[in-house]
Order: C-alpha cells, then structure tokens, then sequence
C-alpha cells in the first residue's frame, strides 16, 4: 500500500508546510502548525453531479434499532439508526464501556462487533462475566492501528459496532502519535465514511479533559451524527446520559441510570432521584420542575442562608449557574425588600443533575428566601418560572407538561408564572399564578 503523504497546517492563516516548524513559516504564529494528509490535485474534468429540486425530494421513514437499553434508546432519540455515527464521553470509570457492552449484549439477531484499543480480549471477557451478560452474538477485537480496524469492520459488515476508544487509534498515514489532533481527526473522518458507506450504526468513546469537554479537535464533534455525555458523581451510584448533539432526535434528551453489580439499569421514575424525602418541611427546599430535553423531571432545589464572617459573602450554588445566582438576589433587593448582601448564600440541586434553563429562577429565589426568613414552604409544592431584571416572572416553555408530571407524582400546589396557566383545570394540582417576585415572595409568607 503506497503511503499517503502529510502535510503540516497552521491553523492561524492556513499555509501548509511539508516539514513541522515551532512557528508558521508564512504568519509566524507560534505552535499553530498540526499534522494532516496533505491534499491530492484537484478534480479538473466535467461534473456529472446531479441536483434535485428539494420539495420533490422524498425522505425516507427512519428504521430505527432498539440497543435493549431504553435509557439510552430515550437520550439517541428513540434508537439508533443505520450509518450513525456517536461519539460517547465521560469522566473515566464513570461506564461507557460497561454501557455499551451491555447494549451490543442485548442485540439478538444482527452482527454486532466490539473493537477495543485500552483493554484486551480476556479483560472484556472478564467484564461481561462479572455483569452475567449474554455475549454469545458479540464478536470482540483487540486493535489500534485504523487500517486494520477498518479490514475489520470490511470483513464483518457489522450492523452495530464499537470503537473504543476513538484516541487509542493510529493510522499509518500519519506521522503523529495516537490521540493527536492530526490522528483523531483523521481516524474519525474515516471511520465516519465507512459507517455511511455501509450502513452500520458506529459508537465512538472519547476521553474527556478536565475540564469535562471531550478531548481532540472540535471538528470531531462536528462529524458525527450524536454527542452523548455521561455524567454523574464517581462516588454516587446514578449516572446521566444527556445529548448534546443529535442529528436524529432532540437536543439535551436526558438518560437516567443507576450502577449496580450487574452494571447500569435504567431508571423509570428519575424524579424520585432528584426529591430528598424530608419527614416534614425544612426552610430552604422548594422542588422545580424542570425539564431535560422532552422529558420533565421535578428537583429538590436547596437553599442555605448563613451570616458572612468575612468582609466579602460568599455566593456558591452546584448544578446551578452562579452569575444567575448573584443576578437573583440582586433583583431580590431591588424589587422584593430583601437585602443579603451581609450573608453567605449557598445554593444546591439534590442529586448531581445540572440546570442550564433560566426556568429554574422562581424556584432558587423561593429557596434563598425560605431559608433566610427561616420559613418553609409546606411539602407537595414546587415552582418554575423565569425571573428578569425589572422583577416579572416569565413563563417556561411546555409548562402544561411540567404540571401534569408533578400532579402525576401527587404535588398539590405549583407556583407558576400567569402565562403558564393551564385552560383546563389538572386534576388534584392547584395552580397559583404570579407575574412579579414580589407577588411570589408574598405568596410564600401566607403558604
């Protein structure tokens, strides 16, 4: 096989150089040269592309395959889909490789392949005996260089593979070392292409860094179809699955599953896991409900409000925005009286589950207040809605189903913005509107 040339990139101007320098050669910008396949000529002849006339373009149902795992069927948009490519990261020990074995163990009756760079043969099959997995269907491969990789997934025609991981690969037409900018890029975009080529759905696990994005250049989320997250505390037993990328479903679709001995179980009922069970009500909790990509889910959001000891009070919140935060009592001040810039401000969301959606403001601010009046809301209760600067409560989107969920799990009572008013009563769920924080403050003191 003749060896593809390479070729050294800045990625500052774009000029190319057929040797590595410390600087560009044209821009001289310092460390922005990165290895990659140095281009073949241009096509010079006539183009016999076809064009279509989009409104005449059929499109095809989407057949999709069920992994056994309705968790993660859930956060793929309802399954995966042939020629799919998903890339799947996280902290590591955290279970990608756990979940995805289970997943390629649950699917009967289609060729499914297990290609692994970090471990061996024997290790995997040491793992799926431990978890009492039906592995008999699932062909495993222990390999690295790309090339191979791809004579593999050639031979076997797979119709669900898995590449783990997607930095253990090195291809020969690269100079550089696994895990690379130039190799992950490369490898990726190739085995991309042979995914589409012959229809088999690839997951891809990635490593992540530190600071919790997946490791590479950021054109390799570009060029799969499906970014998965998974996320959760090492130390607790519950993980998250949230999409933050899905060409074949919606966006922050979350999956809820529980670790156990026999590995990760979906878990039906993932409010139950965000609500502590207080025996009475305690000031400083109010329940949000919030909602994970279409699905809605109700969070104990928990407040403590404590004197400052030192000249600066400290504002922290977990699995909350803490810019969002400093804005909420700020407008606590100016528009409901309630001033606590002498005091320590800390902010919780039970269960490890990060809110992003400013939904989340009515019931954070309802929280601090409890706690700094010492005054709790009554069990059976929650809140959402979006609070701005001039003080009004904006509404949530799909506010209906937020209320139908928490009158499903028997919350009696919801604080809502007025524009979230339900037309049609919901049973065994009263509905308090309010369109300033001064109105919902006040509501909180007659509860």
């Amino acid at each position: 096989m003749k060896k593809t040339k390479s070729a050294y990139v800045c990625s500052e101007c774009g000029a190319s150089a057929l040797q590595w320098f410390g600087s560009c050669p044209s821009c001289g910008t310092a460390g922005t040269l990165s290895e990659t396949v140095a281009e073949r000529g241009g096509f010079r002849g006539k183009s016999n592309l076809e064009t279509f006339a989009l409104a005449e373009v059929q499109p095809k149902d989407l057949e999709r395959i069920a992994t056994g795992i309705g968790e993660l069927d859930r956060a793929l948009g309802g399954g995966l889909v042939a020629g799919q490519v998903a890339l799947l990261g996280g902290d590591p020990g955290i279970g990608k490789s756990t979940l995805l074995l289970q997943a390629l163990s649950t699917l009967t009756g289609a060729p499914v392949l297990y290609l692994t760079g970090e471990e061996s043969v024997e290790q995997v099959a040491l793992r799926a005996r431990r978890l009492a997995l039906d592995a008999a269907g699932v062909r495993i491969a222990a390999e690295t260089q790309l090339e191979r990789v791809l004579g593999a997934l050639d031979a076997a025609r797979p119709r669900v593979a898995v590449i783990d991981s997607i930095q253990t690969l090195w291809s020969e037409t690269l100079q550089s070392a696994p895990g690379s900018v130039a190799q992950v890029r490369e490898c990726a975009a190739q085995l991309t292409r042979h995914a589409k080529r012959y229809g088999t759905a690839l997951f891809m696990v990635g490593h992540v860094t530190k600071e919790g994005a997946i490791a590479g250049p950021r054109v390799l989320e570009h060029i799969v179809d499906t970014v998965l997250y998974f996320e959760g505390d090492p130390h607790s037993a519950f993980r998250l699955v949230r999409a933050a990328k899905n060409r074949f479903g919606a966006v922050n679709e979350l999956g809820v599953f529980a670790m156990t001995e026999k590995g990760l179980r979906g878990v039906a009922n993932p409010s139950a896991l965000f609500l502590s069970q207080h025996p009475r009500a305690v000031p400083g909790s109010c329940v949000l409900a919030t909602l994970e990509g279409t699905r809605p889910l109700l969070v104990e959001i928990q407040a403590l409000v404590d004197p400052a000891h030192t000249p600066n009070a400290r504002r922290l919140s977990v699995g909350l925005e803490a810019n969002r935060l400093a804005m909420l009592l700020a407008v606590l001040h100016r528009h409901a009286g309630i001033a606590m810039w002498e005091q320590d401000v800390f902010v919780n969301a039970v269960g490890g589950v990060r809110i992003g959606e400013p939904a989340a403001d009515l019931a954070v601010s309802l929280a601090v207040v409890s706690s700094f009046t010492d005054k709790a809301i009554p069990t059976k209760v929650l809140a959402f809605g979006e609070i701005g600067l001039a003080g009004e409560v904006r509404p949530a989107a799909r506010g209906q189903e937020r209320l139908r969920e928490a009158a499903k799990l028997g919350f009696e009572r919801a604080i809502v913005p007025k524009a979230n008013l339900p037309k049609a009563k919901i049973a065994g769920l009263e509905t308090l509107a309010v369109e300033r924080i001064d109105q919902a403050v006040r509501l909180l003191r007659e509860l």
